[in-house]
């Protein structure tokens, strides 16, 4: 069916739906933009939501747990995911709405030149029945007077008081009369078949064929809408088994994450190796014999024997050594260069980390070697590829830097010996501390020798120790095991106790309490943190530094600023 036959009488109603169609279709194409916008503002957000939760780079190498590296792997598969939502706003943007916008546009344009040809053709119709109406009116009018004309030369002509002059000039009036009817009437049916040409022209063909290139623009149009409405579908289509995929991944994310895994490694990277401090020997106060020794037991109940790792005094009390008051980054660099400063497991983890690297670079360094001498045997053949003196240069600073590196893999090889030496040691310390029995404890806390000044020295705050002549004795309690000092100097039964306990050489007595006022983090080396409201005890005053030194009820000794704290000395102090 066509336009051009069936609606030959519907120009007016043709050209309200044909503009309708072209409005309906840049109607179309805007939402077909704005959904390219919500497209593309979703991958954005997706993007910037993933770049805000991905772990540093750093973060990412010392974070091994599955749950970490699932995260990372989630979060690598949701910026997939964004990146194909950018491939349907990219098709939506810049394929399928450039084409609806170049459509419209020649619909248009094509629409505007069928309308201006239709209006010419309706123009010409309309004028040639207006002079087709023209020439009827005419025609009528000169019929009208032929008629009059005639009617009144047969009334004078019959009239016989007329004379003859009067009756021939009635009839040259009504022959000429006559005559312009007929001329009239000639116009008139020459206008008639002029008209009815045009009409037949103008309803067969020239309509037709504009009516006919409006349906075939408007099936344009429709054939555009639904080709359009199945690629959005299609391109969607096609990226979600994209979208399956890393959907996927994030499961096979999810079902590598290992509980038992990561909790192994959590005791991989926080066990320091040390041992669980020893019970707290029994300090017998009610032998008067013993008064001398334990009042000075008493005056010091608040020092103990540090045991590096669980309790901080030793070399931290010392004011010279924390590096909040030193500058000096060489001698610090020189203390850590053996990671002595970090608990066994840790220590041997950090030493075996530089170990690999070493390894790694001699590696390096040791191919460059071999490709050194190759290349200069390939001169030493044929002088013309290069000079073999140029070579040597380069072979003599290779041997520097793996000579170098030989050395400082070996270096690093002693410390982890002794790094293992240590955790040897401690392992059997720690079984030999086992073997003493609460009834040793039990006797050692009966009997009347424990504060015997004659059998024991004070070796560290509130620990006596037993002196050579009776280091086996059974009455005092205290196994071979336990460390002892004289009047000569620092003495160890077991060698193996030799790096595991720091002692000082004066007692450091309680100078009073203290109350922090408010809360302090302690990040730097020697100073130690506080909560508002906790309470400790004063080991020494500010020396004019702005730090006071205090030990916390869990026998932490460390500086906090004089200014975050309130203090309450004894009175002797």
């Amino acid at each position: 069916m066509s336009w051009g036959t069936e609606l030959w009488d519907q120009y007016d109603n043709l050209g309200q739906h044909t503009i309708k169609g072209i409005e309906f279709l840049e109607k179309y194409g805007s939402f077909l933009k704005e959904r390219s916008s919500i497209e593309s503002e979703y991958a954005t957000k997706l993007r910037k939501l993933v770049k805000s939760y991905r772990p540093k780079k750093k973060e990412e190498e010392e974070n091994r747990f599955s749950t970490s590296l699932g995260f990372v792997k989630m979060l690598n598969e949701v910026n997939d995911i964004a990146g194909q939502h950018e491939v349907i706003s990219e098709t939506y943007s810049d394929q399928i709405c450039k084409e609806i916008t170049d459509l419209v546009k020649e619909l248009k344009d094509e629409r505007k030149k069928l309308f201006h040809d239709g209006q010419k053709y309706q123009s010409e119709l309309q004028n040639s029945k207006y002079m087709l109406d023209k020439y009827k009116r005419a025609y009528e009018k000169s019929f009208k007077e032929a008629e009059k004309a005639n009617d009144t030369f047969v009334k004078i002509d019959a009239d016989i008081n007329l004379s003859r002059a009067d009756v021939e000039k009635a009839r040259t009036h009504a022959q000429q009369k006559s005559r312009s009817c007929e001329d009239c009437k000639t116009d008139y049916a020459n206008q008639l078949q002029k008209t009815n040409e045009l009409q037949r022209l103008h309803y067969s063909d020239l309509m037709p064929n504009i009516f006919q290139q409006l349906q075939d623009m408007e099936e344009r149009r429709i054939a555009c809408v639904q080709g359009v409405m199945k690629r959005t579908a299609v391109t969607h289509k096609q990226v979600i088994p994209l979208v399956i995929k890393c959907l996927d991944g994030i499961i096979s994310a999810a079902e590598a994450i290992n509980p038992r895994e990561d909790s192994c490694l959590v005791i991989e990277k926080y066990k320091s190796g040390y041992d669980p401090p020893e019970d707290i020997p029994f300090e017998d106060l009610s032998n008067p014999r013993n008064g001398d020794v334990c009042s000075t037991l008493s005056s010091h109940r608040n020092d103990t024997l540090t045991v590096r790792g669980t309790m901080t005094v030793g070399k931290n009390k010392k004011r010279g050594l924390l590096n909040i008051f030193s500058n000096n980054k060489n001698t610090v660099d020189e203390i850590k260069e053996d990671c002595s400063d970090l608990p066994p497991n840790q220590r041997k983890k950090k030493l075996q980390q530089k170990i690999d690297e070493i390894k790694a670079k001699i590696q390096q360094e040791t191919a460059a070697r071999d490709a050194l001498m190759k290349m200069k045997g390939v001169y030493e053949q044929n002088h013309a590829m290069g000079d073999p003196a140029a070579v040597e240069g380069q072979l003599t600073d290779n041997g520097i830097k793996l000579e170098k590196l030989q050395n400082e893999l070996s270096k690093f090889q002693g410390y982890m010996a002794e790094a293992e030496g240590q955790g040897n040691a401690l392992s059997l310390s720690r079984d030999n501390r086992s073997s003493i029995s609460e009834d040793s404890l039990s006797r050692s806390a009966s009997d009347s020798s424990v504060c015997n000044p004659m059998s024991y020295k004070i070796s560290a705050p509130g620990t006596p120790q037993q002196t050579h002549g009776s280091s086996n004795s059974p009455e005092s309690g205290i196994g071979t095991s336990q460390p002892s000092i004289t009047d000569e100097g620092e003495n160890f039964p077991d060698p193996e106790f030799e790096n595991e306990y720091e002692y000082n050489d004066e007692f450091d007595a309680v100078l009073g309490t203290g109350k922090a006022l408010y809360p302090f983090t302690g990040q730097s080396e020697g100073s130690i943190g506080v909560v508002e409201g906790e309470e400790f005890d004063i080991v020494e005053l500010d020396q004019g530094d702005g730090w006071t030194r205090i030990r916390k009820r869990n026998f932490e000794e460390g500086f906090v600023p004089t200014s975050y704290i309130e203090t309450y000395l004894y009175n002797n102090c």
